[in-house]
C-alpha cells in the first residue's frame, strides 16, 4: 500500500472494495442483537459490520425480550450491581468486526503478509542496535542516516485542528447514553465501551501511554475504567494515587486502525503507541490539542471522551463483563472516569467489539501481536525459532515455543527468559521443542511434546504473576506456572537411553507419489 490509511472511514472504503465489508441497512439492536451478528460473523469468516440503523428496542418489537442475568459468579447477590442501561434512539452507526480476520488486518497495517510487518519491526530493531560490533565505525554510522531521517517523519505531530473536534459537547450537553454503546452478552453489568484508544500521560516523567481498555456506562457522564493490574494505564493512575492528584483521561472512539492495533500491542516501556503506530504505517500520525485536558489526541478520529479519574474518589464496582476467556470476568472495585467534554465528527461512526469464547475478533489482533514481536523475543532470546499462542489459551494460558537447543536445561532457561517480557510474564504454560516442530500447528505441538515428555521429569512448576482475569488462581493475579519440557533429552537431563528418530516419508517417493495422485484422479 502506497499511502497509509488516514482514518477509519478511509479502511472501510478499502474493505468496502476488497468485499470484507457488509453494511446492514435494517435496524438491529445494540442490546445483545449487534454482538450476535458480530460473533456469527467471526463463526462463519464473514466480513467487518456496519450497522447503518442502531434501533434499541428492536428486539422487543420483534416480540422477544431478553432480560438481563445475574452471571454465575459465586459471589453474593449484593456485590453485583444493577445493569447500567438507558437505550435511547441514536443516528450514529456501529462499525464490528473492523479486524475479525487475518486479511484485514493485513489490510489494516498495508501489508500482504504478518510477516512483512514482522520484519518491519525486526529492521527497527536494527537500527537501535546499530551495525556491527558496539559503536561501530563512521561508515556505519553514516549508513544509518537515511533510516533515522524517516524516523523523523514518522514521529507523531500536533496539528492545529482536525475532524474529530467539528463539535465540541460540554457541561450539560454531555450524555454518553446518546450514543449506541452496546450490551454484549446476558451477564453483562450494562453497556460497556469495548474498542476506545484511552490515553494518559505519566504525572512525572509526561510519558504517553495507549492501551485499550474497556468502559462500563455508568451515567450520563461516568464510566468505570477497567485499568488491569500489569497495564501503563494503571501504572500511571497508581503514580497518580501517590501524588494525591487527578489523572487527565482522553478515550478516543474510533482512531485511525493501526493506531487503534497499537494500542492492544504490549510495547515495551516507554516506546510511544502513535510512534510505534506511524513507524508501522510509514507515515505520522496527527494529533490535536485536547478541549479539557492536557493531552493530545488523533485529529483524525470519530469521537473523543475527555475527562479524568480522582484516585482519591471511591472506587466502584464494575462487571460482571462476558470476557476473552470465555468466561464472566468477576465483579471487582476500578475508578470512576468523569467526562468534562465529548469532541466528535458532525456524522461521527461507533466502533465496538466483543469478545468472549475464542476464537473472537481480539484473536487476530493477538496474532498480530505474535508475529510482529517475535523479532523482539529473538533479539533477547537468539535460539527462539517461533512461537504460537492457540486461541484456546486465550493469550494467558497456553504458549508453543520452538528452540535450538544446545545445552542442558535449555528449555526451562527460554522459559524464564519468556516469563521475563512484559506481558508474557503472565503466561501460565509454556510447551518448548525443538526446532523441527511446527509449533503454528498446535496438534503437531502436542503430539511432540507429549512423545518427549516424562511427567515426573520433564513437568516443573513455578508461583508468579498471573492475568487479573485468572479466575482458577487461588489469589487474585498470583498462583502457579507450568513448564514442559518437550525437547529432545541430552543424558545430563537424566535421559540415557537412544532417542528415537521422527518418521518422515521419503521426499522423491512422496512428490511422485502426489503426481500419480493427480493422474489417477484421485479426490
Amino acid at each position: 500500500m502506497d499511502l497509509a490509511l488516514g482514518d477509519i472511514r478511509e479502511f472501510l472504503t478499502l474493505l468496502e472494495k476488497e468485499g470484507e465489508l457488509r453494511r446492514i441497512g435494517e435496524p438491529v439492536d445494540p442490546y445483545l442483537e449487534m454482538s450476535a451478528f458480530a460473533e456469527e460473523a467471526v463463526k462463519r469468516g464473514g466480513p467487518a459490520l456496519l450497522f447503518e440503523k442502531p434501533f434499541p428496542g428492536h428486539l422487543a418489537q420483534r416480540g422477544l425480550s431478553p432480560e438481563p442475568v445475574a452471571a454465575e459468579l459465586g459471589r453474593p447477590p449484593e456485590v453485583v450491581p444493577m445493569p447500567s442501561y438507558e437505550p435511547r434512539a441514536s443516528s450514529v452507526p456501529v462499525v464490528m468486526n473492523l479486524f475479525g480476520s487475518k486479511r484485514r488486518v493485513e489490510l489494516a497495517l498495508g501489508v500482504s503478509h504478518l510477516d512483512e510487518a514482522g520484519q518491519r519491526v525486526r529492521e527497527l530493531l536494527d537500527l537501535i542496535k546499530g551495525p556491527g560490533p558496539a559503536g561501530g565505525s563512521l561508515l556505519s554510522k553514516i549508513s544509518l542516516l537515511p533510516k533515522l531521517q524517516e524516523l523523523a517523519t514518522i514521529a507523531p505531530r500536533v496539528v492545529r485542528s482536525g475532524p474529530v473536534q467539528e463539535v465540541v459537547e460540554e457541561g450539560d450537553a454531555v450524555n454518553l447514553w446518546n450514543y449506541p454503546h452496546i450490551v454484549a452478552w446476558p451477564g453483562d453489568a450494562g453497556a460497556f465501551i469495548t474498542l476506545a484508544l484511552v490515553l494518559t500521560k505519566d504525572p512525572e516523567t509526561g510519558q504517553r501511554n495507549a492501551g485499550i481498555y474497556r468502559m462500563q456506562i455508568l451515567g450520563k457522564n461516568t464510566t468505570a475504567m477497567h485499568w488491569e493490574l500489569h497495564h501503563g494505564g494503571a501504572a500511571h493512575f497508581r503514580k497518580a494515587k501517590r501524588m494525591g492528584k487527578r489523572l487527565e483521561v482522553a478515550a478516543v472512539i474510533g482512531a485511525d486502525p493501526v493506531s487503534l492495533y497499537a494500542g492492544s500491542a504490549p510495547l515495551p516501556e516507554g516506546m510511544d503507541e502513535f510512534l510505534f503506530a506511524g513507524y508501522l504505517r510509514r507515515q505520522a500520525v496527527e494529533l490535536v490539542r485536547a478541549k479539557t485536558v492536557n493531552l493530545e489526541v488523533p485529529a483524525h478520529g470519530e469521537m473523543v471522551l475527555e475527562g479524568y479519574v480522582d484516585p482519591l474518589e471511591e472506587a466502584v464496582v464494575e462487571g460482571p463483563f462476558g470476557d476473552h476467556t470465555g468466561f464472566y470476568s468477576l465483579p471487582d472495585l476500578y475508578p470512576v472516569f468523569h467526562v468534562t467534554a465529548i469532541t466528535r465528527r458532525r456524522d461521527p461512526l461507533y466502533l465496538s467489539t466483543i469478545v468472549g469464547p475464542p476464537p473472537k475478533e481480539d484473536y487476530f489482533l493477538g496474532h498480530t501481536t505474535e508475529r510482529l514481536f517475535l523479532p523482539i523475543v529473538q533479539m533477547v532470546m537468539p535460539e527462539v525459532v517461533d512461537y504460537h499462542l492457540p486461541a484456546y489459551g486465550t493469550f494467558q494460558n497456553l504458549i508453543f515455543v520452538s528452540i535450538k537447543k544446545t545445552f542442558p536445561g535449555h528449555a526451562y532457561k527460554v522459559a524464564a527468559g519468556l516469563w521475563g517480557l512484559g506481558q508474557m510474564s503472565l503466561q501460565k504454560l509454556i510447551v518448548v521443542v525443538d526446532e523441527d516442530v511446527d509449533v503454528q500447528n498446535p496438534e503437531e505441538a502436542w503430539w511432540v511434546a507429549l512423545s518427549h515428555m516424562d511427567p515426573q521429569r520433564d513437568v516443573k512448576f513455578f508461583p508468579g504473576p498471573l492475568s487479573v482475569l485468572d479466575h482458577a488462581a487461588a489469589e487474585w493475579a498470583f498462583g502457579g506456572k507450568m513448564v514442559i519440557d518437550g525437547t529432545r533429552k541430552f543424558p545430563e537431563e537424566g535421559h540415557r537411553r537412544p532417542w528415537p528418530a521422527r518418521i518422515r516419508q521419503d521426499d522423491k517417493v512422496a512428490e511422485l507419489v502426489k503426481e500419480r495422485w493427480r493422474a489417477l484422479g484421485l479426490p
